[in-house]
């Protein structure tokens, strides 16, 4: 993972004519308090806060089963996997990104303004990447492709009374990607939480459960940024909120599988 901070754009919530025209954006200045995280890898405004380790974790250890062990390091084997804007199928991905997003727009190139319209922070998305990785971008594809419905609402914030100034909807999902990672210690040998054990069990149910579970903590995220009536400077604490109601989701005695979890009532395909 990279922890290069860029520079945070928040999206304008625009009306009619103006949304279709595409995304208005704006650079947040690195100097404003309370946005920094200990490892701000996206932009000291869009920091991820969640990677937070307890000291607590540290001195934890869960021996898993030979089948945990293979759908762990498969995992890790994605989770490894820097964007490339060279190799043809990091590219094709991106192209399936653009025709899932935007069905019947014809995307004028890898590297184009119209990128901005998804919230990219420029005309390049592999700029992007650097934080989450290409797993990042296979999210964001499985999400558009199995719940083409909550995709499109987040996309395009149908839903509920919006802010001025959004999240940028394609950042917050290389955000989110990022938060589950330090979440679940994926990066690990062995899990060190009580959240990282539970989830390879759910893991060795189904090797979607990761895809899954971005899916739900997108959408989750979404609801807390509504509940909590949220703009741009508050992203970090809904981070924040969304970890909190995952963790307490993932501890729940009867979530055998991932979609047990109360909050994947909240997709819809």
């Amino acid at each position: 993972m990279d922890a290069n901070a860029g520079s945070f754009v928040a999206v304008r919530r625009l009306a009619g004519s103006e949304r279709a025209a595409g995304a208005a954006a704006f650079h947040h200045s690195s100097s404003a308090e309370g946005l920094t995280g200990s490892t701000a890898w996206i932009g000291k405004g869009l920091s991820c806060v969640c990677a937070q380790r307890r000291d607590s974790d540290a001195r934890l250890s869960f021996d898993l089963t030979p089948i945990q062990e293979e759908c762990l390091q498969r995992l890790q084997n994605r989770i490894e996997i820097q964007y490339d804007s060279s190799n043809r199928d990091h590219q094709e991905a991106l192209k399936a990104l653009w025709r899932a997003s935007f069905p019947g727009n014809e995307l004028r190139g890898l590297i184009s303004e119209q990128w901005k319209e998804m919230g990219w922070q420029g005309k390049d998305p592999s700029t992007d990447f650097r934080g989450g990785g290409f797993i990042s971008l296979e999210n964001l594809v499985y999400f558009a492709k199995n719940y083409p419905k909550s995709f499109q609402e987040l996309l395009w914030k149908q839903n509920g009374d919006r802010a001025i100034w959004e999240y940028p909807f394609a950042v917050a999902g290389v955000n989110i990607t990022f938060m589950l990672i330090q979440m679940l210690d994926l990066q690990s040998v062995k899990p060190r939480s009580f959240i990282g054990a539970v989830f390879l069990k759910l893991l060795s149910e189904s090797e979607q459960a990761f895809d899954i579970l971005y899916c739900i903590t997108f959408k989750l995220m979404d609801q807390q940024w509504l509940d909590m009536h949220a703009t741009y400077m508050d992203f970090n604490t809904v981070m924040k909120s969304t970890r909190r109601q995952l963790e307490r989701e993932l501890l729940l005695e009867d979530i055998q599988q991932i979609e047990d979890m109360p909050s994947y009532k909240l997709l819809a395909r």
